[in-house]
């Protein structure tokens, strides 16, 4: 398949509590997103994004104020739980994508939150989530089981790393596909004043959970990929969105760099800086920023945001 990022494998079966913090990353040229990072300078956008992105950047950092970021709903996907690692694929096909996020504290003059633990989860290029891959993503797409990937269904895509002192962190992980009513997101969570214990992250407290966006013309460059193809239907653009609302960099749009412009298919170097307060706490559990729809059955009750359609059914149809 074009674009597919491999890492190290991870049965279906394995038990949650395997720690992932030290498995290889393999099959791709990693190394080369690595050092594209090396020097600490923010990555150039590409498209809309590029403008957008970049000065929000300039407007905070280099005045030496930063913006808060604002929370919006976790979804109906969220599961506690997630592993300790940097690489969160677990075979999962689809374009790589080099994750940078840097937490700032918006209280201290944009001072970095080192030791602050990110979390992140997505659905994976057909726009099945681990722990709800029966549920259906909208349009017509093979069901998760057939991918013929390794992958945890409870686990693929999501992980924890902790902020380093600069306060950054690095995924290594694809680009997500979609899924009815959504556009293309990744979902994010930033703790203070936990610890890592038994390969995940455990106490301590949520102060900011969030979503970062897709400019739509890199997602539409992604989505005639495969395995990205093998979803036909829809999708939704961010003006569109119930829950970007328009804001650039300070409403999640990621800054993204491809890693070869002539071949999306190689990957993007994705980056975002959060500003946040480490004294607040907001779980975005029936928090707003949009209400997403009917949870699909196998979802969290209750939960607003991020659903796929109306419904979920056993398995996707086949295409």
């Amino acid at each position: 398949m074009t674009g597919t990022h491999k890492g190290t494998s991870i049965t279906r079966r394995r038990a949650l509590a395997v720690t992932g913090g030290t498995a290889a990353a393999g099959g791709l040229a990693i190394a080369g997103y690595q050092s594209a990072f090396a020097d600490g300078t923010t990555a150039t956008a590409v498209g809309t994004a590029t403008e957008t992105a970049s000065a929000s950047a300039s407007a905070t950092s280099g005045s030496g104020t930063c913006v808060l970021m604002s929370s919006v709903t976790e979804g109906p996907y969220y599961l506690d739980g997630a592993l300790v690692r940097k690489d969160i694929t677990e075979g999962k096909s689809g374009v790589p994508l080099t994750l940078r996020i840097t937490v700032q504290d918006t209280t201290e003059s944009c001072a970095p939150v080192a030791g602050a633990a990110v979390e992140i989860w997505h659905c994976d290029a057909w726009g099945y989530y681990s722990g709800y891959t029966t549920a259906n993503p909208g349009g017509s797409a093979p069901a998760e089981s057939e991918d013929g990937s390794t992958a945890d269904d409870k686990t693929y895509l999501r992980g924890y790393q902790v902020a380093d002192a600069n306060g950054a962190v690095t995924f290594e992980t694809i680009v997500p596909g979609w899924y009815t009513p959504r556009t293309c997101h990744i979902h994010v969570k930033v703790h203070t004043g936990g610890e890592k214990e038994d390969g995940t992250y455990e106490g301590g407290k949520v102060n900011y959970t969030g979503q970062l966006f897709f400019d739509d013309d890199i997602a539409e460059q992604i989505f005639e990929l495969e395995p990205y193809s093998k979803h036909s239907g829809t999708w939704t653009k961010l003006d569109d969105d119930m829950v970007y609302d328009g804001g650039g960099a300070s409403s999640g749009l990621l800054t993204l760099k491809a890693v070869h412009k002539k071949d999306p298919s190689k990957g993007f170097k994705g980056s975002i800086t959060l500003g946040v307060d480490p004294d607040a706490e907001n779980t975005g559990a029936g928090s707003g920023g949009g209400d997403g729809g009917t949870p699909p059955s196998d979802a969290p009750g209750g939960s607003p945001g991020d659903a796929p359609s109306a419904s979920a059914s056993s398995s996707a149809s086949s295409s």
